[in-house]
């Protein structure tokens, strides 16, 4: 019997933690209506021991100080499980945020080149290896001496673009679309970010030099060693801003969408049907912007593109070229569609209504010898 009673105790308990696991899963529906600014230029700094997987910075959003930058930073990963990373993507006339998560595969994460393993397209930083996390030193920063599962992979892709577009879709946006890989792994097993992550986040929003409108898209605090670990032991600045940053023209509560999705927004957002497509040429409408980046020392004396253009909204042309390293990974397409997404919906132009048929005179008949002959009527709008 007391088994039984414990046995029962620990399912509850399990059913009632799976479902907190549900809930903070849950997605929090974001919507702005600004773009958010260029990914910031930083170097990565040395992973802290096995075990750890890189988790790119991303700009968040606060509705009383627009957009803050979280800073990039190691994570114990859960053991066989890979890191997609969280996106901005252009849908229903605003920016919607796309929650990274956990999974056995990397799914998809807006064709966003966030550097360091992350080009876009998967994931090339390391390998699960019999329950050991493997780091692939040709586009991570590790040192055998902290870590000895280590190889070098080099894949060299020509003709490739490297920016440092932060979203999906929209004007000057990424054009990627999800491949066939990426969806697949969309409907795998999913795993909430940790708790270390999710404190991270928090302690990033709470640093008013996290903000857009303080480092002007440079930030003082670019990526740390450790998840909220913001000492300048741990800490890494930005070399450059990604682009030329524009202070959007209206207030962050003015730019705060609404905060549930408009009819059809977050069934296309799940499905990630919401990437504009460039329909007048097929051929093109496809192409991602793919360029995987090498790992760049924190001392590198890289030059940077100084004619970069802004990501602020409306935002313009992408033309910087300031990767955080430069490689990319095989059969990546990463021309971009010169032509801006069409998000307004069709509508046909309405058609003449044909007028409806004379009704036919009815009269008695006139006497056989009499009767004149029969009549042609005419009906306009046949």
């Amino acid at each position: 019997m007391n088994f039984r009673r414990s046995a029962f105790r620990w399912l509850l308990m399990a059913v009632i933690l799976a479902s907190f696991s549900a809930a903070s899963f849950a997605q929090v529906f974001v919507s702005v209506r600004i773009g958010p600014p260029a990914l910031p230029v930083y170097a990565q700094p040395i992973c802290p021991g096995p075990g750890y997987i890189w988790t790119p910075g991303y700009w968040g959003w606060n509705d009383d100080g627009g957009y803050y930058w979280v800073p990039g930073t190691w994570v114990v990963a859960p053991v066989g499980l890979l890191w997609t990373p969280g996106y901005w993507g252009w849908g229903g006339g605003l920016y919607l945020w796309h929650a990274g998560y956990w999974g056995p595969h990397v799914g998809f994460y807006g064709g966003i080149n966030y550097g360091f393993g992350y080009g876009g397209v998967g994931f090339v930083g390391g390998e699960w290896r019999s329950g050991a996390f493997y780091y692939n030193r040709s586009v991570t920063n590790v040192s055998v001496t902290n870590v000895t599962n280590v190889y070098n992979k080099t894949v060299i892709v020509n003709n490739t673009t490297v920016n440092n577009v932060s979203y999906n879709g929209g004007e000057g946006g990424v054009k990627a679309q999800p491949t066939a890989q990426e969806r697949i792994a969309e409907h795998e097993q999913h795993t909430a970010p940790l708790s270390a992550q999710t404190q991270h986040q928090t302690a990033a929003s709470q640093n008013k030099q996290n903000f857009a409108s303080v480092n002007q898209g440079k930030p003082a605090i670019a990526a740390t060693a450790k998840p909220g670990d913001f000492s300048s032991r741990s800490a890494i600045p930005a070399r450059a801003a990604g682009a030329a940053y524009h202070p959007p023209a209206m207030s962050p509560k003015e730019a705060r969408g609404p905060s549930t999705p408009p009819k059809g927004a977050m069934s296309s957002a799940n499905s990630n049907n919401n990437r504009p497509v460039n329909t007048s040429n097929p051929a093109t409408a496809n192409k991602s912007n793919q360029g995987f980046r090498s790992f760049t020392p924190p001392n590198s004396n890289k030059s940077q593109n100084k004619n970069a253009t802004a990501n602020s909204a409306p935002p313009a042309a992408n033309k910087s070229n300031q990767g955080f390293k430069p490689f990319t990974p095989p059969n990546s397409n990463n021309s971009q569609s010169k032509n801006g997404s069409a998000n307004a919906a069709y509508h046909p132009a309405p058609q003449p209504k044909a007028s409806a048929p004379r009704p036919e005179s009815h009269r008695p008949s006139p006497p056989p010898k009499q009767s004149p002959p029969p009549r042609e009527e005419h009906h306009h709008g046949k």
